[in-house]
């Protein structure tokens, strides 16, 4: 019995410490000898292939998933994904602006190719074959809850009213290695057709 109370106070603490360091979210390096960088290795192994290293003083690096022990963050490094050490990384929080968005959101999709940037007030929608047009954002409207980046989003659309609703949930560009935390469906307008892609909380 004394091992069950135990078992659920550590099941306990454990949903606790999930909840007060969400993902994806924001780190800075910290902890790394001069001279040093911080390795990204293929991974979560200190005995992994080194794939790319981070500067001793890099800031605002998104960690999007951690290994079961939580010792291990995920990064991207140019077009691929990789690990790095959790004892390095110190979390900075999420900046979220004026209207309800984190501040540096970029989202990104394919078939077709687009892009969607929060610039405070607007999102900025660009594809490849026009030029970048800005969609004045109506509410952002969260769940009221602490650290919860999910977002259903009402903005100028390109032709009437538009939607979207973004989700922490592992999202893949469809072109690279990359992993993102974080994914999003939106209709740029009411008869538009609903594109889905992913986001990053660093652009």
């Amino acid at each position: 019995m004394r091992a069950l109370y135990a078992g659920l106070i550590m099941l306990g603490f454990s949903v606790l410490v999930a909840r007060a360091d969400p993902l994806p979210q924001l780190y800075d390096v910290t902890g790394v000898a001069a001279g040093d960088r911080l390795n990204i290795r293929a991974a979560p192994a200190a005995a992994s292939d080194i794939i790319g290293a981070l500067d001793r003083d890099a800031r605002g690096i998104e960690v999007v998933a951690r290994n079961p022990a939580g010792t291990w963050g995920q990064v991207n490094a140019d077009e691929r994904a990789g690990w790095v050490s959790m004892r390095y990384l110190a979390a900075r929080g999420v900046r979220i602006d004026h209207y309800n968005l984190p501040d540096g959101l970029g989202c990104y999709g394919t078939e077709p190719f687009w892009s969607l940037a929060n610039t405070g007030g607007a999102l900025r929608y660009q594809t490849p074959d026009g030029p970048a047009r800005d969609l004045p954002i109506s509410i952002a409207q969260d769940s009221r809850l602490a650290d919860d980046l999910r977002r259903m989003i009402r903005f100028a659309g390109l032709d009437g009213p538009g939607v979207g609703f973004m989700y922490p949930a592992t999202c893949t560009d469809g072109m690279s290695d990359r992993v993102f935390g974080l994914s999003i469906s939106v209709m740029l307008g009411p008869d538009s057709p609903m594109l889905n892609g992913c986001c990053s909380l660093s652009r």
